[in-house]
């Protein structure tokens, strides 16, 4: 990617801090932060700091990302308290499913009954 394009990813610019988030998990790899359209009491979205497209841009040499994304999730579940109660990850994929930042992320939903099936 381009430092171009890299400008012009609204995620890219929140994980090195350009953009100002209201973040609640950070490490190497991992930026966490609430969602500005919160659609539950807990909405946190969890990027790689590393530019992929979206999760059908992922391929096996991300594994450990995926990996690190995911333990960012319970981590914050936990750390949140709603481990117990229960919670949701979701990855949007494409514009018919939601995606309107192409910039790999997870939602992490919470605090609320979360009915089925989505949408």
């Amino acid at each position: 990617m381009s430092e171009d394009e890299r400008a012009n990813c609204i995620f890219c610019r929140i994980a090195d801090g350009t953009i100002p988030s209201t973040q609640v998990y950070s490490d190497d790899a991992v930026v966490a932060f609430r969602d500005a359209n919160p659609q539950a009491p807990l909405h946190v979205l969890v990027i790689p700091r590393a530019h992929i497209a979206g999760i059908n841009a992922a391929g096996a040499e991300n594994g450990a990302l995926l990996v690190a994304l995911v333990h960012a999730a319970n981590q914050i579940a936990r750390e949140q308290g709603v481990a117990e109660s229960g919670y949701r990850l979701v990855w949007n994929v494409g514009p018919d499913a939601g995606q309107t930042v192409f910039h790999l992320h997870m939602h992490l939903l919470a605090g609320r009954p979360l009915g089925w099936p989505p949408g």
